[in-house]
C-alpha cells in the first residue's frame, strides 16, 4: 500500500481561496484589507550586502476567504451550546468557541454545484439556494453527503470578484442558502459548509445583511463552522464531486474568525 505522502505527491491540488489585495471586495460590517511595505530593499544594507523587505498587514477576520468561529454569532444573547455571550467576550477577544479552539479541518469534501444545476455561470442576484436545489445537485452529481463532510456550495458567484459592487450585494443582492437549506445541511452532520459570497447565505436585494437565519442555523444552533469567499471555479472546471478537504485557521487566540487558504485535492 502506498504511503500517505506517496498518495498526496499523486494528488492534483486545487487552491479554493480568493487572493488577499487592497480594493478587494469586504463586507460592509468589516475593515478593508490594507498591505504597506514597512521597509523595502535597500532601505538598510547589511555588511555583507544584503537586504529585506517586510510588510505591515491590516485585516479583519472575516475578511477575504475566512472561517467562522462559533463565537462569532449569536442569538437573544447566546452562542452555540447556550453560551452566555457576554460571559466569555472581552476587549480581548473570546475565552470560549474562538478561532482557536478550531481544528485543523482534513476530511471529505463534496461541491454541490447550483449554478451548473441551473445551466448559468453564476445565479442570479438574491437567488435563494432551496433544499431542492441540494437535492438534485447532489443527485446529479452521483454523491451522498456524509456526516462530518465538507460541503461546498457553488453559485457561479465568485465570477463578480473583480466587481466589489456586485459582489457584495449590497444593493442588487447575492444568492446563497436559505435557512431552509441551512438546516438541511445541518440534519445531515456536516463538519463545514462553505460557498462563494461575502456572507454565504442569499442576501436579498436592498435588505443587505439584515438578518443572517443560515448562520444561526449553523453556527448558533448547530455547531458547524461557515467558509465564506472562496473560489470554486477551477474545482468545478475539473469535474470532481468529491475529495479531501484541507484547511486550517490561524491560531489567534479568542478571535471570531480567520483568514484561511482551503485546498482540494484530487486524483491526478
Amino acid at each position: 500500500m502506498a504511503k500517505l505522502w506517496e498518495r498526496i505527491a499523486r494528488s492534483r491540488t486545487i487552491d479554493l481561496a480568493q487572493p488577499l489585495h487592497r480594493g478587494m471586495p469586504v463586507s460592509p460590517n468589516h475593515p478593508p484589507f490594507q498591505l504597506a511595505l514597512l521597509r523595502r530593499h535597500g532601505d538598510m544594507v547589511r555588511e555583507d550586502g544584503g537586504s529585506a523587505a517586510n510588510e505591515l498587514i491590516v485585516t479583519g477576520g472575516h475578511v477575504g476567504t475566512h472561517i467562522d468561529a462559533l463565537a462569532h454569532v449569536s442569538h437573544e444573547g447566546a452562542l452555540h451550546g447556550g453560551v452566555d455571550a457576554s460571559s466569555v467576550q472581552s476587549h480581548g477577544g473570546f475565552s470560549r468557541l474562538g478561532i482557536d479552539q478550531v481544528a485543523p479541518i482534513l476530511c471529505r469534501g463534496v461541491i454541490l454545484d447550483i449554478a451548473a444545476l441551473h445551466g448559468v455561470d453564476s445565479l442570479e442576484p438574491g437567488y435563494e439556494v432551496t433544499v431542492s436545489d441540494l437535492e438534485e445537485a447532489k443527485t446529479a452529481a452521483g454523491v451522498e453527503v456524509l456526516t462530518g463532510d465538507a460541503v461546498l456550495i457553488r453559485t457561479g458567484w465568485a465570477s463578480h470578484w473583480n466587481d466589489p459592487e456586485t459582489f457584495v450585494g449590497r444593493r442588487g443582492g447575492a444568492p446563497g442558502p436559505g435557512a431552509d437549506a441551512a438546516r438541511w445541511l445541518a440534519d445531515l452532520g456536516i463538519r463545514v459548509a462553505g460557498a462563494e459570497t461575502i456572507a454565504f447565505e442569499v442576501v436579498h436585494p436592498d435588505r443587505g445583511h439584515a438578518t443572517l437565519p443560515a448562520h444561526r442555523v449553523l453556527l448558533v444552533e448547530s455547531g458547524i463552522h461557515i467558509i465564506e469567499v472562496m473560489d470554486l471555479t477551477d474545482l468545478a472546471a475539473t469535474g470532481a464531486h468529491e475529495f479531501a478537504f484541507v484547511t486550517a485557521p490561524l491560531k489567534i487566540t479568542g478571535a471570531t474568525g480567520s483568514p484561511i487558504r482551503p485546498l482540494a485535492l484530487i486524483d491526478g
